[in-house]
């Protein structure tokens, strides 16, 4: 570990429901498994989210000095896969593969890193099969007579331990119609008998497929261990996932499965939980054909990661136009590069920017140290050139953390929806104003200033004539 700082890093834990130091299981190094996607349809908005949490968390990490290994799965058999594909008349490897590319355009969009490795479910079926078996014999599973395997819910004495639940509770919220086949009602699948037309795997308890909280523990197992630091996912996966992943792997290892649970935030639309019956459900190619994605981007780390976010029009005007200051602020300094991290422990911005990320990652504190130092920038702009620069190379290295300022500024600042007017259109009535105001026609002049103004265009006027524009 190359910085003293990350010694301060603390992280909101879910299991326990505080903020802990963070203790790493090797000095050193982290091992951090997220679920991911199941690759059936477009991401969506939600999973954006998710996305660029733990891709601002892997950068940070990494960038202070941290060996994190990075694991985000890949759920390529499941229920509604093998219902899409009989729906679209395809194979469920061509419907599986098909977004998987879909999934991996959205994140490059989105400046998101991949992952260091990305299991594949179908990939881990045998893991699958000898977790169920060793689950199976040390009695935390029973084969069902119609040839599913159930989890033995009450075999595991610190069931809901993760979401505070009990198994009282639990069997109150149950389905009334109990499934006779099951002992108990809060049992859980682990291996699903085939059906007939759908994809299945041989095993001791016949033909079949894996149920969708088996796949994590396995693959997680394999890519990090028994036990290891930090697991995340979305805000729908505590109950019953992670839940049952923690069951599951605990019962079947003997050992304590994860030290860290991490959860996203949800994310609203106006206000209200996002949702296709609701007809607010975006997903992330939606979004990107009406917003530059580093404005979508910024909007997801101008909260912190555990805070729900709301997703509105408004929302992303606000967004837009925070990262409209930080671009005119660089607009004059394309030349400079990003200061290396090391130079950068005398500077009290950066300080309070890893302060900000070591206390739980707190994006939105950290968000706050870059607009004190444009303050800053731009205060010195025009008379000290070389703490101008400074602060810039400072600002790009910070900004590279949280994976925004990544674009021309020039090309951010006049880039709009596609709807809007044209750059070429912008340019050439800018040429006509000058040419008015040449000839003296200054109500042509103003004329042209309000009609670009109406299509929220902002023209920058200097003793030299109109030297810059951008879009508001």
């Amino acid at each position: 570990m190359s910085s003293t700082q990350s010694s301060a890093l603390t992280i909101y834990n879910t299991l326990t429901r505080q903020k802990e130091l963070f203790k790493p299981l090797v000095p050193g190094k982290i091992a951090m498994y997220v679920c991911g996607i199941t690759v059936y349809d477009y991401c969506h908005i939600g999973h954006a989210r998710v996305m660029v949490v733990f891709d601002v968390i892997t950068r940070f990490l990494r960038s202070q000095g941290w060996d994190l290994t990075y694991v985000r799965n890949i759920t390529d058999i499941d229920d509604k896969i093998i219902r899409r594909a009989q729906e679209n008349g395809e194979t469920i490897d061509a419907l599986t593969e098909r977004f998987i590319r879909y999934m991996h355009e959205d994140e490059n969009r989105l400046g998101v890193l991949r992952p260091d490795i990305e299991p594949r479910a179908t990939a881990y079926i045998g893991h699958i099969i000898d977790m169920v078996q060793t689950l199976i014999d040390k009695g935390h599973a029973y084969a069902a007579s119609n040839g599913d395997v159930y989890y033995r819910v009450t075999s595991f004495a610190e069931y809901g331990k993760l979401t505070n639940k009990n198994l009282d509770e639990l069997l109150v919220g149950a389905r009334i119609e109990v499934d006779e086949i099951k002992e108990d009602p809060r049992d859980f699948v682990l291996w699903k008998a085939a059906k007939p037309g759908e994809p299945a795997w041989d095993s001791p308890w016949g033909q079949g497929r894996p149920g969708w909280h088996i796949e994590c523990s396995a693959m997680s197992k394999d890519c990090c261990g028994k036990t290891f630091d930090i697991h995340g996912g979305g805000p729908d996966l505590p109950f019953p996932h992670h839940e049952n992943e923690i069951a599951q792997s605990e019962a079947a290892n003997g050992c304590h499965y994860v030290n860290y649970w991490m959860h996203a935030g949800a994310v609203r639309v106006d206000g209200e939980k996002m949702s296709k019956s609701l007809g607010n459900f975006f997903t992330i190619r939606d979004v990107l054909e009406k917003y530059h994605p580093e404005v979508v981007r910024f909007l997801l780390v101008s909260s912190h990661y555990r805070n729900p976010i709301n997703y509105a029009e408004d929302s992303l005007i606000e967004a837009r136009a925070g990262l409209e200051r930080f671009y005119t602020a660089l607009r004059d300094f394309t030349d400079v590069a990003p200061a290396a991290l090391a130079d950068l422990q005398s500077s009290r911005y950066y300080a309070e920017f890893v302060s900000a990320m070591n206390d739980d990652f707190n994006t939105r504190v950290a968000l706050a140290s870059l607009y004190d130092l444009v303050r800053e920038l731009n205060g010195v702009a025009a008379t000290d050139k070389a703490r101008a620069r400074q602060l810039v190379a400072e600002l790009k290295a910070m900004a590279e953390i949280l994976g925004i300022l990544q674009e021309d500024p020039q090309a951010f600042l006049q880039a709009g929806a596609s709807e809007g007017i044209s750059a070429e259109e912008v340019e050439a009535l800018i040429a006509e104003r000058i040419a008015a105001k040449q000839a003296k026609n200054f109500a042509r002049a103003d004329e042209i200033r309000k009609l670009l103004l109406e299509q929220s265009v902002v023209l920058e006027d200097s003793r030299d004539g109109t030297t810059q524009w951008r879009r508001a």
